[in-house]
């Protein structure tokens, strides 16, 4: 241990450098955004005469732009509370069983993620247009439910493994039932890993754009499919206003996590 410390608080200063550098060529991309967004050209560049909030005016009185969001938050809510709901009992169930055949559900239920999304779109597509629920809220949201699932479980399944046993025996022993052990016992001791499942599953909805592309049509416009068109049709600033919204947004959940996640570490 006195090694590890001594090699990462004794760095030197050209690993400094490499790490600051590797950041700021990360963060780079979030800034330029940040200024592009109040620029006063009618195309995406830097501000040329002076900073300028018109785009982010067009953001909030545009009709179009407003549906958008509307649209994306309804899917990511709707699909959040499905995706956690069945991707917290999941995680549980299987970690209660903790054996070969749990191992293989908890692989099946992380397949969304392992596989590349075009390819997992192109399935649901195929499997949606037969069951007819294409360009649907309905579809949208349980296909989202079904990719920000494994978020869940990951994050619910990590809490787990630092679960006390002894709790959950201790309140069987004293009578509870499964259903009460899971409800005033087994929940309140991993909510942290739940709520980070929570943030992860929403950012997840909020952001997803290519089975978006795949099932939704002009009756399902999501925010991140509005960014696409116009993209492909013309070059709005107020794209990059949206995307500044979008990263403050995702930057403020993860807050809350680590917040979360802090508090209950006390």
């Amino acid at each position: 241990m006195n090694t590890t410390t001594a090699t990462f608080g004794g760095s030197s200063p050209m690993t400094r450098s490499i790490a600051w550098a590797i950041i700021c060529f990360l963060v780079l991309p979030i800034t330029i955004v940040f200024a592009v967004s109040v620029t006063d050209r009618p195309y995406l560049s830097l501000p040329h005469d002076g900073a300028s909030l018109q785009y982010y005016r067009n953001l909030l009185t545009s009709q179009a732009w407003l549906t958008s969001i509307l649209h994306s938050l309804i899917i990511a809510f709707a699909s959040t509370v499905i995706a956690t709901v069945a991707g917290t009992l999941c995680a549980v169930g299987c970690w209660r069983l903790s054996n070969r055949a749990s191992n293989i559900v908890r692989l099946v239920m992380l397949m969304p993620i392992m596989v590349p999304t075009i390819v997992y779109a192109l399935g649901i597509y195929q499997v949606w247009v037969d069951l007819r629920l294409i360009d649907t809220y309905t579809g949208v949201i349980i296909a989202h439910a079904v990719t920000g699932m494994p978020y869940v479980i990951i994050t619910v399944s990590t809490a787990l493994a630092g679960f006390d046993l002894k709790l959950e025996q201790a309140a069987l022993n004293l009578g509870a039932s499964i259903g009460q052990t899971l409800r005033l016992v087994i929940i309140p001791n991993i909510l942290p890993g739940i709520i980070s499942g929570v943030i992860f599953a929403f950012i997840h909805s909020w952001d997803e754009l290519v089975i978006v592309l795949f099932i939704a049509g002009r009756g399902v416009f999501t925010l991140p499919r509005r960014m696409w068109d116009g993209i492909n049709e013309q070059l709005d600033p107020t794209m990059a206003a949206v995307a500044a919204v979008l990263i403050l947004i995702t930057v403020c959940l993860l807050f809350i996590d680590i917040v979360i996640r802090a508090y209950r570490a006390r």
